[in-house]
């Protein structure tokens, strides 16, 4: 692939792009960009950019101090731009705040929580983490960035397709 140059964006500086359809309709597709989403989201709403059955990617802005959640299966975290925190508490009780059959992440939105610090973990740009369960989460920003989460559609999934995706080719 000589020749191919990986271009890097970030909230300040990304290009929109685009999809390439060969003999096919570019509704099939869903297409967006993380960073524009993220851009025009509000802190830490978690926003499905991409979707396989039940399994979605959420973008969301990085910035402050977000609310707590859990998830009744492990989600993973990715950053994608700027420095962000993860904040893990082990819970006393998980059932109380998540039914162990449920799917995707829910808002806790407490600020003290029953349980064990499990510790914290300093995210930079390409870094990931797990969020395991049975375990709380937030996360703090001093300045906006851009998470990537793949988890399990659910309840805090915010769902902007018509708003966010490409419909036509480039």
């Amino acid at each position: 692939m000589e020749g191919v140059v990986t271009q890097f964006g970030s909230l300040k500086d990304y290009r929109k792009g685009g999809v390439e359809i060969i003999e096919d309709d570019p509704r099939n597709y869903v297409f967006s960009n993380v960073f524009e989403v993220a851009e025009g989201a509000e802190p830490y709403e978690r926003i499905a950019v991409g979707k396989n059955f039940e399994y979605v990617i959420e973008a969301a802005r990085a910035e402050g101090t977000s609310s707590w959640f859990t998830c009744a299966h492990d989600e993973f975290v990715l950053c994608l731009d700027g420095r962000t925190e993860v904040h893990l508490i082990k819970l006393d009780r998980p059932e109380d705040y998540v039914d162990p059959e449920s799917e995707g992440a829910v808002r806790i939105g407490e600020d003290t929580l029953p349980g064990r610090k499990m510790g914290r973990i300093s995210l930079g740009r390409g870094h990931m983490a797990a969020l395991p369960t049975g375990a709380a989460y937030r996360f703090h920003a001093d300045q906006p960035g851009v998470i990537l989460f793949q988890t399990i559609e659910g309840e805090v999934t915010v769902q902007k397709w018509a708003s966010i995706c490409q419909t036509e080719s480039v």
